[in-house]
C-alpha cells in the first residue's frame, strides 16, 4: 500500500520526539499508510442501525459495598517497621 500524499512523516517523529532513520521513516510511512487505509475503509461501513456504545458487552458494577470494618492497630502496623517512634515509622531525613 503506497503512503499517503498529505502523511509527512518528518512532523509525526518530531512530534513524537523520535529520531528516525530514513529506513525507518520509510518502513513507518509504509505502515502508518495501510493503517489510515484500514481506516478508511471502516468508514465505508454502514452503521446506521448499530446503536452507539462504550463496550462490546455489558459492564456491572462489581465493588463490594463500602462497609466500615476494624484497620490494623498500630502494634501490627508497626510490626515490621526497621525503626519507630511514638507509633509511627521514623524514616531519614530527605528535606532539608
Amino acid at each position: 500500500m503506497s503512503t499517503a500524499p498529505q502523511l509527512d512523516i518528518d512532523l509525526i517523529a518530531k512530534l513524537a520526539r523520535l529520531a528516525l532513520t530514513p529506513g525507518e521513516k520509510a518502513k513507518f510511512a509504509q505502515q502508518l499508510g495501510d493503517v489510515l487505509h484500514h481506516i478508511e475503509q471502516l468508514s465505508k461501513v454502514d452503521v446506521s442501525g448499530v446503536e452507539p456504545t462504550a463496550h462490546a458487552s455489558p459492564v456491572f458494577n462489581v465493588w463490594a459495598d463500602d462497609i466500615a470494618q476494624p484497620g490494623l492497630s498500630a502494634e501490627a502496623a508497626l510490626m515490621n517497621a526497621p525503626a519507630q517512634r511514638d507509633h509511627m515509622v521514623v524514616v531519614p531525613k530527605v528535606v532539608e
